[in-house]
């Protein structure tokens, strides 16, 4: 099943609703960071949150950041997406190992821990919008209903969830995000509050081969469920030599004179796709003259 998001609404428009599969996005991640498979969990939750939450946006040149720094082994993860369903992120530290959860599952809380949760959204305007949250239980899904909750004042019921293979490659991924609109009334609330309440866990929903429209019409079917929009979504990141060149140029002219008193090639790396880009030594020297510009 190829990864993609679908827009839904219920209720008559008083409920919205998105829902993905994230598997290969996931694996990719998973892959060309080498991540365990704690990491891969924790990774893994935050980019299909942020395919989802990108998917929010309007603006084609919109972009949002979901970024964790945890006192965790992990550190910390950094996500971002636009209003396409595109999406790309990285772990601090990739190869957490951590025995299993009181529950036998995969202890991405432990691996978190405690921190902060910040949701910046650039719009195109002078300055991002940034909101802050502390983690509540560094499970992401609960410390992003906190931060709709607390800093977007819409309530919501996320849920994300990855399932590894015994070879530690990804076996399903995905989730939802349920949001009530601000006219909605107290009986839908309640309604779907017992609903949701009724979801033991969104990975045994992923294990049933369940896809996003089915998973929503599990949770909403009793809502009259229409869905909107069916957006692909994938990892890409969009990182070019280029733009390596203006970060190395930004760093200015006495900095790049050493490199080239070095007289050694450098190598710079994407955090977001672990890709390289070498850089010569008369490359450096070219660097170093418009530097003076």
């Amino acid at each position: 099943m190829e990864d993609y998001i679908i827009r839904a609404s219920a209720a008559d428009n008083q409920i919205r609703a998105f829902a993905a599969t994230t598997r290969e996005l996931t694996e990719y991640a998973r892959s060309i960071h080498n991540t365990s498979p704690v990491v891969t969990a924790a990774l893994g939750r935050l980019l299909t949150a942020g395919a989802m939450m990108g998917s929010m946006m309007k603006g084609e040149k919109d972009i949002l950041t979901l970024q964790i720094k945890c006192d965790g082994p992990i550190e910390g993860l950094t996500v971002t997406a636009n209003s396409q369903g595109t999406v790309k992120g990285y772990a601090y530290n990739p190869v957490v190992m951590l025995p299993p959860s009181p529950k036998g599952k995969l202890d991405v809380g432990g691996a978190l821990q405690n921190g902060v949760l910040s949701v910046i959204k650039d719009l195109g305007l002078k300055e991002p919008y940034t909101g802050q949250t502390s983690l509540v239980s560094g499970e992401i899904a609960e410390d992003l209903t906190y931060y709709f909750a607390a800093s977007e004042q819409v309530p919501s019921g996320v849920a994300l969830g990855v399932l590894m293979n015994k070879d530690n490659t990804v076996k399903r991924a995905g989730g939802f995000i349920i949001q009530l609109m601000p006219f909605a009334e107290e009986e839908v609330l309640s309604k779907l509050e017992a609903k949701l309440n009724e979801i033991t866990s969104i990975t045994s929903l992923l294990d049933q081969d369940m896809t996003p429209e089915m998973i929503l019409n599990h949770v909403l079917g009793d809502f009259g469920m229409e869905v909107i929009d069916k957006i692909p979504t994938k990892f890409e990141c969009n990182c070019t030599k280029d733009r390596f060149e203006k970060g190395i140029i930004s760093i200015g002219h006495k900095d790049i004179a050493e490199m080239v008193e070095d007289n050694e090639p450098i190598e710079v790396n994407c955090h977001f796709c672990n890709k390289n880009y070498h850089f010569s030594v008369d490359e450096l020297k070219e660097l170093m003259m418009k530097s003076r510009k």
